[in-house]
């Protein structure tokens, strides 16, 4: 975050000559001419929000702070991409009031286990390509050493080859869907058969993200 605070102060006293290069870098939107390469998270500029639901009646939500992710991909053929994603399960951010020994509980079995297994990890396994710049992402999800199938879709919101004053390639994405929490053990609390009296099977998810990658040549 300091870097990029620098870098628009620095634009910002460039005057309108730098302004005007900016605005032509600012044009570069088309993915493929980005750089392949590795590409790795910029969490000052990523979330990871996620939902179920509560007895049938309420919507709780919640999201995990700490998480790396690494992408090997290439613009010009972005269904051959590779992504590895590990987040940190006591990073978890509850906005709410937190009922005495809640945390506690959640990072303990039959919940998290997370001194067993500290890290859920997601293992990309297929891309498919969809209309302008959305994608199906399947892959592998892991909580609790346990493992399901996971897909989400992907839009690739824009990015650039990178400039003086930001010298790295920069990427972003938005992905969101679901998965069924009992698909990888992770089903205590769940609703009796007939009934919303519990926590949902179902999880959903929203991430937003930013990556940056290989060096600016210009």
């Amino acid at each position: 975050m300091i870097r990029q605070t620098l870098a628009i102060m620095a634009f910002l006293a460039a005057g309108p000559g730098a302004a005007q290069d900016m605005a032509m870098d600012l044009t570069k939107t088309d993915l493929a001419t980005l750089k392949a390469g590795t590409y790795t998270l910029d969490p000052a500029h990523s979330s990871l929000i996620f939902e179920v639901n509560h007895i049938g009646i309420s919507t709780f939500r919640a999201s995990f702070d700490s998480f790396t992710v690494t992408l090997e991909l290439d613009p010009a053929n972005p269904a051959t991409a590779q992504l590895t994603a590990s987040i940190d399960v006591t990073s978890l951010d509850i906005p709410t009031p937190e009922p005495e020994g809640f945390r506690a509980m959640l990072m303990a079995p039959p919940w998290f286990d997370a001194e067993n297994h500290p890290q859920i990890t997601l293992q990309s396994s297929a891309i498919t390509l969809g209309e302008a710049r959305n994608a199906q992402l399947a892959g592998t999800l892991t909580i609790n050493g346990k493992s399901a199938p996971i897909t989400m879709t992907v839009t690739a919101l824009g990015g650039w080859e990178g400039n003086q004053y930001d010298p790295n390639a920069r990427i972003g994405f938005h992905a969101e869907g679901s998965f069924s929490r009992s698909a990888v053990g992770f089903d205590v609390g769940l609703p009796p058969p007939g009934t919303t009296m519990g926590v949902s099977d179902e999880v959903i998810f929203s991430i937003d993200t930013e990556f940056t990658g290989p060096p600016w040549e210009g």
